[in-house]
This record gives C-alpha cells, sequence and structure tokens, in this order.
C-alpha cells in the first residue's frame, strides 16, 4: 500500500507529538509538538500533515504559505522522519505533497532552510533537486527547487 496524508486531529496528535527522528538529526528540526503549536499560532500560513503507511504514522511535513506575498516563498517548514522509517521515500513523498499543494496555491517553487553539519538534512535536500541561492538567515542557509523539479 502507498503512503497517504492525513490531516492532524486530536484522534493522532498524541501519535504525532511521540514520533522521534534519530538522535543526532534532533538539533536540525524542532520536534512535531512544537511544529504543531506553531501551525496553531499561525493557521493562516501553516500546512501541517501526517504521512502514514497503513496504519503506521510514518512522518510530519509542514509547509507554509503566505498568500500574495512575492518574496515570501512557498516553504517547506518541517519535515520530521520516524527514525526507523527513513530511506524509505516517505520523505520524499512528504515534500512531493507539499509541492502540490504550492501547485494549487499557484506557486512555482518551494524553499527550505537549513543549518549544516553532521547529519545536516543538506544533502537529502539536493539530492531531490533543491539548490542553495546564496540566502542565509542566522546559521540556516537557504535552498529553492522549482515545483516541476520536484513533481518530475
Amino acid at each position: 500500500m502507498a503512503p497517504r496524508l492525513e490531516l492532524v486531529t486530536p484522534e493522532n496528535v498524541g501519535d504525532a507529538c511521540r514520533l522521534r527522528i534519530r538522535p543526532e538529526q534532533e538539533r536540525y528540526v524542532a520536534p512535531v509538538a512544537f511544529s504543531l503549536a506553531e501551525a496553531y499560532a499561525d493557521p493562516e500560513h501553516a500546512w501541517p500533515r501526517l504521512v502514514y503507511d497503513e496504519d503506521r504514522l510514518v512522518a510530519f511535513v509542514m509547509g507554509g504559505f503566505l498568500a500574495g506575498d512575492p518574496f515570501i516563498h512557498s516553504t517547506l517548514w518541517r519535515i520530521n522522519v520516524a527514525a526507523d522509517a527513513q530511506r524509505a521515500g516517505y520523505g520524499r513523498f512528504a515534500i512531493r505533497a507539499v509541492a502540490e499543494e504550492a501547485v494549487r496555491r499557484g506557486r512555482t517553487d518551494l524553499a527550505v532552510g537549513y543549518a549544516k553539519g553532521e547529519a545536516s538534512p543538506e544533502a537529502f535536500y539536493l539530492r531531490l533537486g533543491f539548490v542553495p541561492n546564496g540566502r542565509q538567515v542566522g546559521e540556516f542557509f537557504e535552498a529553492v527547487a522549482p515545483l516541476d523539479v520536484l513533481l518530475a
């Protein structure tokens, strides 16, 4: 069975908050509970979703969209893939779902910010087609991918 996207609901929010990534990755991405708090505080822009494989929660992803702002990209805000579910295509599936939502909203690209270092997600993003654009905010570097590349 193929992975599927689900809304965060009262029935699955506890499982979402218990989703754990690899310990060495924790410095690069906020826990799901923090991301859901951000989504609650900014529901107009946040697009949180869960990825299931059959009945098993395997990932959390959150896009960010700011309608009408030409300077802020559609953005991959968070992606957390369960430690025991990594390297099985769920991250790619989740990012593709955000890309599809960006297309639905009339966007042409998707941005992501990441920190560099050992266990950084940088190589994963580059493999998917994100290209660093030279922009840096604090310790975070930005990369952008055309949606046609992510959806190919």
